[in-house]
């Protein structure tokens, strides 16, 4: 099981932590929301929890509870620039429809 951060991502975690002077990484993971069911959370982890897996990615360490692991292996979170957009972008293998605003998801 794992979770990929590409370098963009892996570069705009890093910024965040220093901008808030600490941290060890980031959370992500799901819970029930939206209209399609479950949607992604992002939060900054300062201490880790015993149940978490860790992955690695460019020196920045992702943080993912065993329950939400099971929906988001495989993924790859990127981080983007759209003109005056920008965010992270969930690239999940296991999503089979997403609602009409993108902001939830089924598998």
């Amino acid at each position: 099981m794992a979770i990929v951060l590409t370098e963009r991502a892996a570069e705009q975690v890093r910024r965040s932590i220093a901008k808030r002077g600490k941290g060890q990484g980031i959370r992500i993971g799901v819970k029930t929301s939206g209209c399609s069911g479950l949607s992604y959370v992002m939060e900054f982890v300062d201490e880790p929890r015993p149940e978490d897996r860790v992955f690695s990615h460019a020196d920045v360490r992702l943080f993912v509870d065993p329950k939400s692991l099971i929906y988001l292996d495989g993924m790859e979170v990127d981080f983007t620039r759209e003109g005056l957009n920008q965010g992270f972008r969930f690239n999940n293998p296991n999503v089979k429809n997403t609602c009409g605003c993108g902001e939830s998801f089924t598998t």
